[in-house]
């Protein structure tokens, strides 16, 4: 044989595997690599979509966080003002009621002074009443003269 023919047909050969590989391998092995790099990008696309929507729910949670902070504070002084006006209101109460419980045993002390005025006063009246029959060495009618025990009583 020939070298030149061997090289012809080793290139006509070779030619058509070119062909053949071109036609019917080359193709889907080019699908399969771009199916594969789309996937790869819509991977990495939705892994970038995922860290915005997590930096984006972050800052949602942190706005959350805040307005929830300023809300229990506000409540908190809210009850403390509240407790403040309870108390204030429980003290004013509490002194009305002093008051009344003072003008009360006021009222109640008044009372029995003048209860102890007027039993002295007849008590007083009943040893004027003795000392008198005393002096006089003779009996006083007390029902005669309750006209007069009654001036004494006012007198005194």
């Amino acid at each position: 044989m020939n070298l030149n023919s061997t090289l012809i047909v080793q290139f006509v050969v070779f030619f058509i595997l070119v062909f053949v590989t071109m036609k019917f391998v080359w193709p889907p092995v080019m699908k399969a690599l771009d199916e594969r790099a789309e996937r790869i990008a819509n991977g990495l696309a939705a892994a970038d979509r995922g860290k915005a929507e997590m930096a984006a729910a972050e800052k949602r949670i942190a706005a959350e966080l805040a307005s929830t902070r300023d809300e229990s504070a506000k409540r908190i002084a809210d009850a403390e003002k509240r407790a403040l006006a309870i108390i204030d209101e429980a003290k004013q109460t509490a002194g009305v009621e002093a008051a009344r419980i003072i003008a009360g045993a006021k009222a109640d002390a008044e009372q029995q002074v003048t209860r102890a005025r007027d039993e002295l006063r007849a008590q007083v009246a009943a040893l004027a009443v003795k000392g008198a029959e005393q002096i006089l060495k003779r009996e006083v009618n007390a029902a005669a003269h309750a006209d007069l025990l009654s001036q004494l009583s006012t007198e005194l």
